[in-house]
């Protein structure tokens, strides 16, 4: 019952009912959190950074071993090696041999390329806003991106990448260049 008349009172004072609204369902308020609410939330939603997953490279080189075209020349390979050429000559092994040459050079570029891919996918990770201007404790601090929470307030400037999804509580409408988060140049326009 307190919190509905809080609420309403408050929603009287200020116009923006929306930034209100999610002052209260976050729990937090226009002098952001204490460091000890940040610590706890941390360890409740954890951290603001996507999860690296280990991958074993000889596992994923010999995942290019396994699509159609490689089948295809696998069975190339067995029927080369099964089947003789008649006359009652053994099997044909130059044939097995270049086959295997094909499908491990098919299997090392293909390999290549997709480690290359991930090279850069990682540098853009690394780039994107390890660094943040956070409101905590009622003082700004520049704080990694990575102990961000529901629920912190943070500040962004012109050029800034934008470190988490955030609501925009004053200034001005934003245009933003999300070609970093979705590697083409859409732009969206926020105005609360």
């Amino acid at each position: 019952m307190k919190v509905c008349l809080l609420l309403k009172f408050l929603l009287l004072l200020n116009g923006n009912s929306e930034v209100l609204r999610s002052f209260i369902l976050l729990r937090t308020s226009r002098a952001g959190l204490t460091s000890e609410d940040a610590e706890v939330r941390v360890h409740i939603f954890g951290q603001n950074k996507l999860e690296e997953k280990p991958e074993n490279k000889f596992l994923k080189f010999l995942s290019f071993m396994w699509n159609p075209l490689s089948w295809v020349m696998e069975a190339a390979t067995v029927m080369a090696i099964v089947l003789a050429n008649g006359g009652g000559e053994g099997p044909d092994w130059q044939d097995f041999v270049g086959i295997i040459c094909l499908l491990i050079i098919n299997s090392t570029i293909s390999f290549i390329e997709e480690n290359n891919a991930g090279n850069a996918a990682a540098a853009l990770m690394a780039r994107l806003a390890p660094k943040t201007k956070v409101l905590r404790d009622g003082q700004w601090q520049e704080t990694d991106a990575a102990i961000l929470v529901p629920g912190d307030i943070i500040s962004i400037k012109l050029g800034d990448i934008i470190p988490a999804d955030a609501r925009l509580l004053e200034g001005d409408p934003l245009k933003i260049d999300q070609a970093s988060a979705l590697l083409d140049s859409d732009k969206s326009q926020l105005n609360n």
